[in-house]
């Protein structure tokens, strides 16, 4: 048995969850785990209202008028691509931004070397935050989609998305919302937003299991078909039915980690996203607050916990991140993660390529004890 570990990484994946969510993934395994829609007895039928529960979960907490635009996924990476492959056309121009993980930056980048699309990809500030303007001033005729990170992974940044969107639906673009690390923690309404596409992982804030996940394809996003298959209604019919989700949805859900998500929005919807965000940000206040004295530590992007999600990322002087991490880990039994984060085009717009960063994540089940241990095994680390 593994020795007890203070877990701050749930920027990668949220732990501990809501003891409710393995509760429900048990129960669902052994009580009623049939498919749904593919047969009229009452198991199939608890399924699929299992699936419809979950959408309309969904919709309430993100402000979706339409539940069944509420397409199941793999994870945010899965949702993604479904969105970006699905909305663009060959000859069309594209604008992210520097601050995006590669689950946004490859699918374009690929898009780009088989010469489908342009992309630009605009740059951010000092303090981690892209400026709406640099996406107007970005803009050409051919522009069909900006596709851009609600809160940086790396710096846990929040980006002005609401301003963004205004700009997109002046020009009658689609605007495309990772949401990666601001679902569960951030208040978000699609249409407040101006958001027509939204992606977002069931298992980091949302606190769901792995193998979960959604997008949110609004009406103005009309979508290429992401796969062909079998949806359990409609089938005589020679190709995908167009009606949602179906359109969206082949092959046969994840049920089981669908109903560990399921719990673990009924768990969110209780506590509430704003207090669960107040205490991360609270946590990560009393990191800056330990560290502020020592000038061998610098947090990258704002210091200023208000404008950022439950994430930071810090370098020591003379230590690599990767070292650092390692002797957490090692001496102090402190997860954290070090390295680029998946989001290279950050740290090269930071100055910190190749090594990256130290990255910091508390979730709802962190402590201030949790964050004073680390704060005092980072100062230690920086006497050595």
């Amino acid at each position: 048995m593994h020795a007890r570990v203070t877990y701050l990484d749930n920027a990668a994946t949220s732990f501990p969850k809501p003891p409710e969510v393995a509760d429900a993934v048990a129960r669902f395994i052994r009580e009623a785990a049939a498919s749904p829609g593919r047969g009229g007895h009452r198991l199939a039928v608890d399924a699929d209202r299992l699936l419809a529960d979950v959408r309309a979960a969904i919709a309430r907490l993100f402000r979706i008028a339409e539940p069944r635009r509420v397409i199941f996924t793999l994870n945010a990476t899965d949702a993604l691509n479904m969105a970006i492959k699905g909305a663009v056309s060959a000859g069309d121009h594209v604008i992210t931004t520097v601050l995006d993980h590669n689950s946004v930056s490859r699918p374009l980048e690929a898009l780009v070397d088989a010469g489908m699309i342009a992309l630009t990809r605009i740059a951010c500030g000092a303090d981690g935050v892209i400026d709406p303007r640099d996406v107007a001033a970005a803009w050409t005729p051919r522009t069909r989609l900006v596709a851009m990170t609600h809160a940086s992974n790396v710096l846990g940044t929040l980006q002005p998305a609401a301003e963004v969107g205004r700009i997109v639906r002046e020009r009658d673009g689609l605007l495309l919302l990772d949401a990666a690390q601001s679902a569960g923690v951030v208040e978000i309404d699609v249409e407040a937003l101006g958001v027509d596409l939204l992606a977002a992982p069931g298992h980091k804030a949302l606190l769901g299991p792995t193998g979960t996940g959604f997008l949110y394809a609004g009406p103005r996003a009309d979508l290429h078909a992401w796969r062909e298959g079998g949806t359990g209604v409609d089938s005589e019919s020679r190709t995908q039915p167009r009606d949602f989700p179906f359109w969206l949805e082949a092959g046969s859900a994840n049920t089981v980690g669908i109903a560990g998500l399921r719990a673990s929005l009924a768990w969110l919807a209780q506590r509430g996203v704003a207090a669960v965000a107040e205490h991360e940000r609270a946590l990560l206040t009393r990191l800056v607050d330990a560290l502020s004295a020592e000038r061998r530590i610098r947090v990258l992007g704002t210091p200023d916990a208000r404008r950022r999600v439950g994430t930071m990322s810090l370098l020591l002087d003379g230590l690599s991140p990767a070292d650092a991490a390692a002797a957490l880990d090692a001496s102090f039994g402190v997860a954290v993660r070090a390295g680029l984060h998946c989001a290279p085009y950050a740290h090269r717009a930071l100055g910190t390529f190749p090594d990256g960063a130290l990255r910091v994540s508390p979730g709802p089940f962190s402590s201030a004890a949790d964050i004073d241990l680390l704060a005092r095994a980072i100062l230690e680390l920086c006497e050595v």
